[in-house]
């Protein structure tokens, strides 16, 4: 069962992580940075002056994808961390891998929906907001992965536990 505790634990570490990515690019204005300001899901900074982005659909579905695939990261990592806690049944394992990827593709919605959409001059490129919102995307899809893996490794030897096994 070490193994998988050890998936366990850094499918929560990566939970965390992608919880964190995802809450820091959803939450800051540095999407896209130009000569005279930046700009992000909510406001658009000029000269120092920030303003609400005039309401576009496609960053709209963005903002709207950010929020709902940070929601259910928190929701899955509090189910990883009780999984961690006092030990996994299969149905909290394969709940916590599904919530993990439909944040995944939330997120995947939200970056790709914000790249059609942006209008970007010559002068304007992405800026860290938005690549700590792709770099969220990995340790999501590995979190999965992880819990997954864990989660079959449970099935496994459930299945086998009623056999003799000689060594």
């Amino acid at each position: 069962m070490g193994v998988k505790r050890n998936l366990q634990g850094w499918g929560t570490l990566l939970s965390l992580l992608a919880n964190i990515f995802t809450i820091l690019s959803t939450a800051t204005n540095y999407w896209i940075r130009q000569q005279k300001g930046h700009s992000g899901l909510w406001l658009e900074c000029t000269q120092g002056l920030c303003s609400n982005i005039p309401c576009q659909t496609t960053i709209s579905l963005a903002g709207a994808c950010m929020v709902l695939a940070g929601g259910v990261w928190v929701v899955a990592t509090k189910v990883a961390l009780w999984i961690l806690c006092q030990g996994g049944l299969s149905l909290r394992g394969r709940t916590t891998s599904t919530l993990l990827f439909i944040s995944g593709l939330l997120l995947l919605t939200a970056l790709t929906s914000y790249t059609a959409g942006s209008e970007r001059k010559d002068d304007a490129f992405f800026s860290w907001s938005y690549f700590s919102g792709w770099l969220a995307l990995p340790f999501s899809v590995l979190a999965g992965c992880c819990f997954r893996l864990a989660d079959l490794i449970l099935q496994s030897t459930e299945a086998i536990g009623d056999f003799p096994v000689c060594l």
